[in-house]
């Protein structure tokens, strides 16, 4: 109607700038998220169609049965739901994270996780652990019983990255405050704070310190913890391997490597000890096992015995043994001495000397069976070259005692006067000595 007033001019301009029609909206279903993947197969369109059409009964009826019908209907959806359950059920995640926090202090049961199981047991029953599995963990924890956790170790300290052999370290009694509950009264500098004091280890050691005869650290010599072996008179902290780096009383102290028969196998200064007869070695190895003995065994009746002796333990000092196990430069001038401490190295010498004797002595007691101990002695007795003859060795025996190899080598070097002159010869007399001629006819035998 407002058309028909206009002037002409302005109706042809109406014309030309006559805009389109707006078009109608389209469907709003490309504006929305696509649903995930896992709600691919439902038949959403069917309960679109029962809400649109007003059934809203039917609706309820659908919720209210939790899908069922729809898990009915669909077995692979099931499977699958199982199978992921019982996969997160089963998951390490939990167990590995258990290392990344502090440890538990009062560990409750988790109710939300056995109705879970449940559901999951009664929808998948083969999923089930077997009747041995129960038993197995129920021999491991028990549901209702309170578990004790340890308490967690003092964690390690950090590691010094700026360590310089050039200059010594504080030993751990140098530090002030530390835990040992006693302050060295001569402590050495440290080199990454002091560099201007630090000791050189051009000089020696630092005074009133000397390195650990196990781990090598520098220790305090007048600390509590150093303890000193009376033998190689090296001295032990105490402090880095509990067990090791300690001198210990004669008969508590450990052999070091020699735990069992097995270690004994394994090592060759055993066999150097009896001039590398296996034959023999292996008929001890045996009489061990059989009697139940260990190495440690033997080492506490070693020492029993060398303490019973007059000299105790002087002979082995005078041999040196002891001095490759050294890390002291202070000689041990009184062989002597009483000897109430050693380390684990001294102690493993110490097995490693009296073993042949030890062996002696127990054939001696009657515990060996007679094939063994009623061999004949060789000739030649240890220094026989055949010992390592298996058939010649399992045939005499080559191991005799020091005492009865000392007698022997003196009964066959005896010194008989000649009675010209005051000359005197070495002769051997071995199984001489009944037939030996007297004096009036000496003349006569020579």
């Amino acid at each position: 109607m407002l058309e028909e007033h206009l002037p002409p001019e302005l109706s042809s301009l109406q014309q030309e700038y006559t805009m389109d029609p707006i078009p109608e909206p389209l469907p709003s279903s490309g504006t929305k998220r696509r649903a995930s993947v896992s709600f691919e197969g439902m038949r959403d369109d069917s309960r679109k169609r029962l809400k649109e059409g007003g059934n809203s009964g039917q609706l309820d009826a659908i919720e209210q049965s939790g899908g069922t019908q729809e898990v009915a209907s669909n077995p692979t959806s099931t499977v699958d739901l199982v199978e992921e359950l019982y996969d997160e059920l089963s998951c390490g995640t939990d167990a590995a994270l258990a290392c990344f926090i502090a440890p538990l202090s009062s560990p409750l049961a988790s109710t939300s996780s056995a109705e879970v199981i449940d559901t999951l047991l009664r929808a998948a029953p083969h999923k089930a652990r077997t009747e041995r599995e129960c038993q197995q963990a129920d021999e491991i924890y028990k549901g209702g019983v309170n578990m004790r956790i340890p308490t967690p170790r003092e964690a390690s300290p950090e590691p010094n990255l700026n360590l310089n052999g050039d200059f010594a370290r504080p030993c751990p009694h140098c530090l002030p405050n530390n835990p040992y509950r006693w302050t060295c009264p001569q402590p050495i500098p440290d080199p990454n704070t002091d560099v201007d004091h630090a000791w050189h280890m051009e000089d020696g050691f630092p005074p009133g310190h000397a390195p650990c005869g196990n781990c090598e650290v520098l220790l305090a010599l007048q600390a509590p913890t150093t303890s000193k072996c009376d033998f190689c008179r090296s001295s032990f902290c105490g402090i880095s391997v509990p067990g090791r780096c300690v001198a210990a009383p004669l008969l508590a102290q450990q052999l070091q490597g020699m735990a069992d028969v097995g270690d004994l196998i394994q090592c060759a200064d055993v066999y150097d000890c009896f001039n590398g007869n296996t034959v023999e070695v292996d008929f001890m190895l045996d009489y061990m096992t059989a009697q139940g003995l260990t190495p440690r065994h033997i080492y506490k009746d070693i020492v029993s015995h060398i303490k019973s002796q007059p000299r105790q333990f002087a002979p082995l000092i005078e041999q040196d043994i002891f001095m490759d196990n050294s890390t002291s430069s202070e000689p041990d001038v009184n062989a002597e001495s009483p000897r109430e401490q050693l380390c684990r190295r001294c102690a493993t010498e110490i097995f490693i000397w009296g073993l042949k004797d030890w062996w002696i002595r127990e054939r001696q007691k009657g515990f060996v069976e007679e094939p063994i101990a009623g061999r004949k002695d060789c000739p030649n007795g240890s220094e026989c070259t055949r010992q390592k003859d298996l058939g010649h060795a399992k045939e005499f025996n080559h191991i005799f005692s020091r005492t009865a190899q000392g007698s022997s080598s003196q009964a066959r070097e005896t010194e008989v006067p000649i009675a010209e002159g005051d000359m005197s010869v070495i002769v051997d007399v071995g199984g001489l000595s009944s037939t030996l001629p007297v004096d009036s006819d000496i003349d006569t035998y020579f």
